[in-house]
């Protein structure tokens, strides 16, 4: 009995402990990967959410390029912040691809587009102090039909990010949204999943056409 009391109780620790990490298993996931292989340094990081973590065929899509994928869904910019040490610091990459910031947005109708390009700018300020020399691009917010009702604040989002990096040395901004546009102004579905938020290998390619000639050798 009282070894049951015990286990649960350490069970119960367990999740309250996941409740105040909520991506912890993707981390430790992470760290498992490096423990049984030694990730590359000098490579091209990939972080931010869902639509990078999806992206399951990223290293054959740029086979001149050696891709480590550490984005993990869900996550916010707030998120990218909280785990820095755990998905930027053990790579030393040479290049940082950023794709986050829609579930900033979404994740709460109070979210202000300054509070987002705050967010951004924390993160890049991490990333420069840690590692001055490394590139750092970011992947524009893409227009998602399921989350059109966000369309004015992703695209201001957008725009301000741009001109942020555009007064940064060695940064790049790489705009997909035109591209996922019909000639309506509206979202091309064809690039989504069913979900009409995550992309299909349509919706891949397009992207890996578009960030292809931004990625350093």
């Amino acid at each position: 009995m009282i070894k049951k009391i015990y286990t649960i109780l350490l069970l119960s620790l367990i999740t309250i402990a996941g409740l105040g990490q909520p991506f912890i298993n993707e981390i430790n996931r992470f760290k498992e990967i490096d423990k049984e292989t030694s990730p590359p340094q000098n490579a091209t990081l990939f972080i931010g959410s869902s639509s990078f973590t999806m992206w399951y065929d990223v290293q054959e899509q740029f086979p001149e390029h050696t891709i480590i994928n550490r984005a993990f869904g869900g996550s916010t910019l707030e998120d990218q912040i909280s785990y820095f040490e755990d998905v930027v610091l053990p790579y030393n990459p040479k290049q940082i691809v950023i794709y986050c910031g829609e579930n900033d947005f979404a994740s709460s109708d109070t979210i202000s587009v300054k509070l987002v390009i705050q967010r951004f700018e924390e993160l890049y300020r991490l990333i420069k102090i840690n590692l001055p020399g490394v590139k750092v691009s970011y992947v524009s917010m893409k227009p998602s039909p399921s989350r059109w009702h966000l369309a004015k604040k992703f695209m201001a989002g957008n725009e301000a990010i741009k001109e942020l990096l555009e007064s940064k040395p060695n940064t790049s901004y790489i705009s997909i949204w035109d591209e996922m546009l019909l000639d309506s102004g509206l979202p091309d579905l064809s690039f989504f999943l069913d979900d009409m938020l995550h992309m299909n290998a349509k919706g891949y390619k397009i992207w890996q056409q578009i960030i292809q000639p931004h990625l350093i050798r």
